[in-house]
C-alpha cells in the first residue's frame, strides 16, 4: 500500500537548508512524503548524510563522492567509505559518475573514481547513483566495462535523449525524473520520460536544486514532488495518483528496500565520524 511520495535524490545536508533545515524536515512527512534517500556528493557531505538517517527516520542515504568531487579520493577515503556503506541505513553508493561541462576535475581522474567506486558498489552489493552530464559515452563505455547491469541502480537527472535512455534501460537501470521535466524548454526530456516505461521511473528533486514549476528559481524540497508527478502523469495520460503508486514501489525495488522500511540504528552506535 502506498504511504505517499518518495524522493529518491536530495541533498537536504546543502547549506541552502542551514536555516530552516529541522522545520522542514519535520514537516515533509506531515504533507505526504513518505521517503528520501539523501545523497552524498563529497566526504562532507556524506558525514552529514549519516547524520540526517540517523535523526529522522524515514531519510535513508547513498554515499559516494561525485565526480566534481573527485580529487579528494584516495585508499584512505575509499576504505572509509566501505565501511560506512555497511551501515544499515545506507541503500547505495553515490552520487558517482561524470560531469564534463565543468572542465575540472580532468576526465581521466573522474573516470577512475567512478569506476573504483562501481566496483565498491559491487563489493558492497549496493545500487548505484549515477550522475552524467554532457558524458553519456564515456559513461555508457565505463558501465560496460564494469558490468554495472549486474550492480543495477538509477542514472540520476536523466538529461539526455530516449535513445540514450534505452542504453541505460537495457542495462537493467532505473531513470530519474525530477523538476526539469516540468518547463517549457525540456523537448527531449518530455520526449524520454513519454518513451521510458512506467516501471523503471523514479522521481527525485535533487533539492534544493532543479526546482519545478511554478516555483522555478526558488529553493527546490519535496515539496514540490507533486508538481514532477502532474507533469508525468500528463504525459503517461495517467492519473496523479497512479504515477505516485508506481514511483512509490519502483523507489523501493531500486533501493530494495521493504514496504515499511526500517529505522535500525545499530551502526550508528560505532561509526567514525
Amino acid at each position: 500500500m502506498t504511504t505517499g511520495f518518495f524522493d529518491t535524490h536530495a541533498h537536504y545536508d546543502d547549506e541552502a537548508f542551514d536555516g530552516d533545515r529541522e522545520a522542514l524536515l519535520e514537516r515533509l512527512p506531515l504533507e505526504g512524503i513518505a521517503r528520501v534517500v539523501n545523497v552524498g556528493a563529497s566526504l562532507a557531505s556524506c558525514r552529514r548524510t549519516m547524520e540526517l538517517a540517523e535523526k529522522y527516520d524515514y531519510i535513508h542515504m547513498a554515499l559516494g563522492v561525485h565526480p566534481s568531487e573527485c580529487k579528494e579520493m584516495d585508499e584512505a577515503s575509499m576504505a572509509w567509505l566501505r565501511k560506512m556503506c555497511g551501515m544499515e541505513k545506507c541503500v547505495a553508493v553515490g552520487e558517482i559518475g561524470l560531469d564534463y561541462y565543468w572542465e575540472e576535475p580532468e576526465p581521466k581522474l573522474q573516470k577512475e573514481w567512478f569506476a573504483r567506486q562501481l566496483g565498491l558498489a559491487r563489493e558492497c552489493r549496493l545500487p548505484v547513483v549515477i550522475h552524467t552530464r554532457d558524458a553519456a559515452r564515456d559513461t555508457v563505455d565505463i558501465m560496460r566495462a564494469e558490468k554495472a547491469s549486474e550492480i543495477g541502480g538509477v542514472v540520476h537527472c536523466f538529461s539526455y535523449t530516449k535513445e540514450t535512455a534505452r542504453i541505460f534501460l537495457d542495462m537493467g537501470f532505473y531513470i530519474g525524473i525530477g523538476g526539469v521535466l516540468t518547463f517549457n524548454n525540456a523537448r527531449k526530456l518530455k520526449e524520454a520520460a513519454e518513451y521510458i516505461p512506467m516501471d523503471r521511473i523514479v522521481l527525485e528533486t535533487d533539492c534544493p536544486y532543479l526546482t519545478p514549476v511554478p516555483n522555478r528559481g526558488k529553493r527546490n524540497s519535496s515539496l514540490n514532488l507533486p508538481y514532477v508527478a502532474a507533469e508525468l502523469a500528463r504525459i503517461k495520460d495517467m492519473t496523479e495518483e497512479a504515477v505516485r503508486a508506481a514511483t512509490w514501489e519502483n523507489g523501493l525495488g531500486l533501493y530494495r528496500m521493504e514496504q515499511d522500511g526500517d529505522s535500525h540504528h545499530d551502526f550508528f552506535g560505532n561509526m567514525d565520524r
